[in-house]
């Protein structure tokens, strides 16, 4: 690849996204793109359980903070979004609940009493200097309940973002999965 391989670039919520318009009032919206290399696999539930299946040991301290912040306001802490029920089981990833898959989408989550959110991780390709190319395109969207949600949305919007692209980036220095480790 021409361009740098761990590029991270902020784009427009894809209009081909299952969670565009999902809500109708939405508090926050970002998607950002990376490029994968063409032999990565194209399924995103496999992409997806790769970016989320191992966090950075920052973001693990990120999220024993937020935890022990949130439990007091009767929040859903991360052990808890984690912790599945025999009838969930390979029903999420990582902390993060399995809304929908296609062949192109999976559409992660949770639903809290203060906000509900929504990540698309989108397969696509895009027209590049060279031809095509697949990429990868991580979309969150999140509609809010009350002032509480309004509140914590404004605390952890820069960290979010921050962890949207480091989550990225941490996955394409370590390797996308690519068809040929993949046995189906």
């Amino acid at each position: 690849m021409s361009e740098n391989k761990w590029q991270v670039r902020d784009v427009a919520l894809p209009g081909e996204s299952s969670i565009c318009g999902l809500y109708e009032v939405t508090e926050l919206a970002d998607a950002y793109a990376i490029r994968l290399p063409h032999d990565a696999v194209s399924d995103p539930e496999l992409l997806a359980r790769f970016m989320f299946g191992q966090p950075s040991p920052w973001v693990k301290g990120l999220m024993r903070l937020r935890d022990t912040l949130v439990a007091g306001f009767g929040l859903k802490t991360a052990r808890q979004m984690q912790t599945a029920s025999p009838s969930e089981l390979g029903q999420r990833i990582a902390i993060f609940r399995i809304y929908s898959k296609t062949a192109n989408e999976i559409v992660l989550g949770e639903n809290d009493k203060h906000l509900d959110f929504r990540i698309s991780v989108l397969r696509r390709m895009e027209a590049t200097a060279s031809g095509q190319a697949p990429y990868l395109i991580v979309s969150t969207v999140v509609h809010c309940h009350n002032l509480l949600g309004r509140s914590y949305l404004k605390v952890i919007t820069p960290f979010h973002r921050m962890l949207s692209r480091s989550t990225l980036r941490r996955a394409a220095r370590a390797g996308w999965p690519s068809t040929a480790q993949v046995i189906y």
